[in-house]
């Protein structure tokens, strides 16, 4: 197994990424630590790695109060003896489909502020566990869009904005935290279909885009996903760190 005798730290745990890379990551012997703000949705997830003999806990945790990570991040370090994975999914606020010249500057931001906050502040707990360790994988989710046209990044607001803050902030820490032996990585996508609400009415059409816009034909899945973030937080990956590893499915060229 490729995670065994790691501990992994997963904000945003309950979501649909959240849960399916906390999945992927127990399956592969890891001990997972789901962090968010409902613990009901943490539980489900939880329940179904233990179902499947893994080991899962919960708790709940504000990505947004810096206080409140730091303590859970030195409680699963002095509990388990080492954080090894740290991996911030939580929710973006967002706006979309309103023109920038219509949109307030609160709903611009929004995104931007969730972004560059909860990875800030997940990130400073883990490292700080992982320097006096000297080793460690912090993940980040999100890319930098699509630099081939302008056309599929109309109307997004603040929403890519934030994606290249955390790109940034991923440049940034991988230079502070290499040399201490701690390694930064970015997953992105060009979206996943199976992440839409039940009831979203236009589901097929977004996904009919989202596939006419890869080169493979089809959308990531979240499997795809939880798979990669193992690849990412293993040591088969241990030569690589400031760097993004493309789930787009071709939809996001390097």
């Amino acid at each position: 197994m490729l995670l065994e005798n790691k501990n992994a730290v997963i904000y945003g745990g309950g979501g649909s990424i959240g849960g399916a890379v906390s999945r992927a990551f127990a399956r592969e012997g890891a001990k997972v630590f789901l962090a968010g703000r409902t613990l009901e949705s943490l539980e489900r997830v939880a329940e179904e790695i233990r179902s499947a003999g893994g080991e899962a806990e919960t708790a709940q945790v504000d990505a947004m109060d810096e206080k409140a990570v730091d303590r859970h991040a030195d409680a699963v370090a002095k509990e388990g003896g080492s954080l090894d994975i740290s991996f911030n999914l939580i929710t973006h606020p967002h706006t979309h489909g309103v023109p920038f010249h219509e949109m307030t500057a609160d709903d611009f931001m929004a995104p931007v502020e969730v972004a560059a906050r909860s990875t800030f502040i997940t990130a400073k707990a883990a490292a700080r566990n992982m320097i006096s360790q000297r080793s460690g994988v912090i993940l980040a989710f999100g890319g930098p869009g699509d630099r081939s046209g302008p056309s599929r990044d109309y109307y997004l607001g603040g929403t890519q904005v934030a994606f290249d803050a955390i790109e940034t902030i991923r440049r940034q820490l991988s230079a502070e935290l290499g040399p201490h032996g701690v390694r930064f990585v970015t997953l992105a996508s060009g979206g996943i279909p199976e992440t839409f609400p039940d009831d979203f009415e236009e589901v097929e059409k977004i996904t009919a885009m989202i596939e006419a816009d890869t080169l493979l034909g089809r959308a990531a899945t979240l499997e795809d996903v939880g798979n990669a973030a193992v690849f990412a937080a293993s040591d088969w990956a241990r030569s690589v760190t400031a760097a993004m590893i493309n789930v787009s499915a071709g939809a996001l060229i390097d």
